[in-house]
């Protein structure tokens, strides 16, 4: 087959993303990393580092034919599992979890490996299984197993968001494989039951629950940072106080240049900027989805999936947290957060995303 150029569309969308999010990285973390650091682009010069690196892994992995990748996908996995299991016995600890393993002057979330890993052995093992992912025993319980002990590694960090997202993608993934449709119901119907479980075990998670129910109730405490989120939505108003003129980023809002970096967006920019930046998201998961569609074998679609759907569920997450639609969380909002793992990863998937629109059928 002939191959055709990538997707412009996803390429550009791409790099429109990450420049706006290395200047809001900038614009909300100038004050907080002057106070702590002494120096205002700590966290913007760290951020554009890792960008050189994403778009390094995004221009290679768009070269190496995605067809490649399925025969190391049991590798990946491998490599994530430990790499997981090392971040639990030296790992940094920040916050009371260990999540990042050092690297040099730089640190790296294996969690972020764990999910491209996931998405790879499970398009691997669907594609080769011929059509078995029908049947619960000897097609879906190999997925839920590795799975499951992924989200248990991921569990013990503690990192209930970034757990949670990844058995999502898992079952969105074996819907899209063919998996049937009352194995799934029933395993969405225990996950939600065992959430509710792992809610109520740890005292941090069940007052972050009882805050976003009613944030007002306490509001110098967990409530804090929820209200502090929609005050800084809130004085955006339609076009925005301006470009740098954030004035919640001054040690009110918590993690402005990281989880909570879309309410400075929406302060910032306004209603507005938050749109266009929706509207952009949603260019990006539409040309993902066709490229899921139209790709020329199946293990590509899943693939495709994959990526686009890791992408989907964090933005859709993270702007739920933001504007307190769902109870506090940690996961970043891709290519805009300040995060390097986190961006190197999604950018490398994108390359994986991009070399698969090379292949695919004419829509």
């Amino acid at each position: 087959m002939n191959k055709k150029p990538v997707d412009f569309t996803i390429l550009l969308t791409t790099v429109i993303l990450v420049a706006f999010g290395v200047v809001m990285v900038f614009s909300a973390s100038f004050y907080y990393s002057s106070e702590r650091w002494g120096d205002g682009l700590y966290f913007f010069k760290r951020q554009c580092l890792w960008a050189v690196v994403g778009f390094a892994g995004m221009y290679i992995a768009s070269r190496i034919d995605y067809s490649k990748l399925q025969r190391y996908s049991r590798l990946f996995l491998i490599i994530s599992v430990i790499m997981l299991i090392l971040v639990l016995i030296i790992g940094e600890e920040r916050n009371n979890a260990k999540r990042w393993l050092g690297i040099g002057s730089m640190t790296i979330q294996p969690a972020e490996i764990a999910k491209f890993a996931m998405i790879l052995f499970i398009s691997d093992t669907i594609a080769k299984g011929k059509g078995r992912i029908k049947y619960f025993f000897k097609g879906m319980l190999p997925i839920l197993l590795v799975a499951g002990l992924i989200f248990g590694l991921i569990i013990l960090q503690p990192n209930m968001s970034t757990a949670g997202s990844i058995l999502i993608l898992t079952m969105l993934m074996l819907f899209v494989g063919g998996a049937n449709l009352w194995h799934l119901g029933g395993l969405i119907a225990v996950g939600a039951g065992g959430a509710v479980v792992l809610t109520m075990i740890e005292d941090y998670r069940v007052s972050r629950f009882t805050a976003f129910m009613d944030p007002w109730a306490d509001p110098l405490g967990g409530g804090w940072q929820l209200i502090q989120s929609l005050y800084s939505l809130g004085s955006g108003g339609l076009f925005g106080l301006g470009l740098a003129k954030s004035r919640q980023k001054y040690l009110y809002l918590p993690y402005p240049e990281t989880d909570f970096i879309f309410a400075i967006i929406g302060e910032e920019l306004g209603f507005l900027g938050a749109t266009i930046l929706i509207l952009l998201f949603l260019t990006l998961i539409w040309r993902g989805i066709r490229v899921a569609l139209t790709a020329p074998d199946l293990f590509g679609s899943l693939l495709a999936t994959g990526i686009i759907s890791m992408i989907a569920i964090q933005v859709i997450i993270n702007i739920a947290v933001v504007t307190a639609s769902m109870p506090p969380t940690g996961l970043p909002l891709p290519f805009i957060s300040y995060g390097g793992s986190s961006l190197a990863i999604f950018l490398t998937s994108i390359g994986v995303l991009l070399n698969i629109s090379r292949h695919c059928k004419a829509a």
